[in-house]
């Protein structure tokens, strides 16, 4: 018996890399599918259906159900219609994975309107667009039959280029940053009907090496006993996990997931704090106090290849 038997899941960007690693684990554990890809390069351009499609076959051949879907999420339209497409096709839906993405990576000096515009279409927007549609759902269901309490579950993918930064992309490492913000939030406000968590993947996709030339050769490195750390398959069991009944008390939460090892991410938070005794600063007095109290013993600020370069010992 599977984790996942008798699920409906709604996985976008699933044609490639870590969306097809998904798809397939989810299979395994008997989640139907509808496999989402607008089978795009990686810059958000073109398209081609038969990248879903391959998927569905695949997925189709570990005993469950799948069907393709074409669509871009950066369509509040099109979104919506996932959502009743699962419906339509399964009689339901209980999971949405967000997986969508693509790279317009430049110095931000440099950076267009479009390529900014482009990032944040499909990855915040697309996140919002999904989740808006599959929420209302989720709630609707769940105000008919109370019995199913917080059935749905959502699973959106941020990245340490926006949790930690990352030169070249603050175009993407925003998006990120306010998805996983999204998380948190949209976990309060979907407490009664899903669970909505967020991961922080750091795997080989097109996105780390087609699109970041610079990181194929360290994504392409394994570990001194020959584990392949960024395989993406590492990444998906932590999907059905936290897409399965065994995760109903998580949410609200963001995990790193890279190679062997899963962390848990706390954001914002007040670290040290200087007072004036009950009256306002001066200009002055903040440049008395700010550096050698207020910024007194901050831990150093982690870093994407302090990670990386731990994991692979480079």
């Amino acid at each position: 018996m599977g984790m996942l038997d008798g699920k409906v899941a709604i996985i976008t960007g699933a044609g490639r890399g870590l969306g097809r690693q998904e798809a397939l684990a989810m299979a395994k554990e008997g989640c139907n599918l509808v496999i989402n890809d607008l089978g795009a390069f990686h810059d958000g351009t073109g398209s081609e259906a038969k990248v879903a499609d391959q998927v569905c076959e695949e997925v189709k051949k570990l005993g469950v159900k799948a069907v393709g879907n074409y669509d871009s999420v950066t369509d509040f339209n099109a979104a919506k219609g996932m959502i009743d497409q699962a419906v339509s096709e399964f009689g339901k839906l209980d999971i949405l994975v967000n997986n969508a993405g693509i790279l317009r990576d430049r110095m931000l000096f440099n950076m267009s309107e479009a390529e900014w515009d482009a990032i944040m279409a499909v990855h915040l927007k697309g996140t919002f667009n999904m989740t808006r549609h599959a929420s209302a759902y989720f709630r609707q269901m769940g105000k008919e039959d109370p019995k199913l309490k917080n059935f749905g579950r959502v699973i959106n993918t941020a990245s340490d280029a926006g949790l930690l930064g990352n030169m070249g992309q603050a175009n993407y490492g925003a998006a990120k940053a306010g998805i996983a913000a999204f998380t948190v939030i949209a976990a309060m406000e979907l407490k009664k009907y899903a669970n909505v968590n967020c991961l922080v993947p750091v795997a080989r996709t097109r996105l780390t090496t087609d699109a970041t030339p610079k990181m194929a050769d360290v994504m392409s490195k394994t570990d001194e006993a020959g584990f392949d750390i960024f395989d993406p398959a590492n990444v998906a069991p932590m999907v059905v996990f936290l897409s399965s009944d065994a995760a109903k008390k998580i949410t609200g939460e963001v995990f790193r997931v890279v190679g062997d090892s899963v962390y848990v991410f706390q954001g914002w938070h007040s670290f040290n704090s200087i007072s004036n005794n009950g009256k306002p600063f001066t200009p002055q007095l903040l440049a008395e106090r700010v550096k050698s109290e207020l910024m007194k013993g901050l831990p150093r600020k982690e870093t994407l290849m302090d990670l990386i370069g731990g994991m692979i010992k480079m």
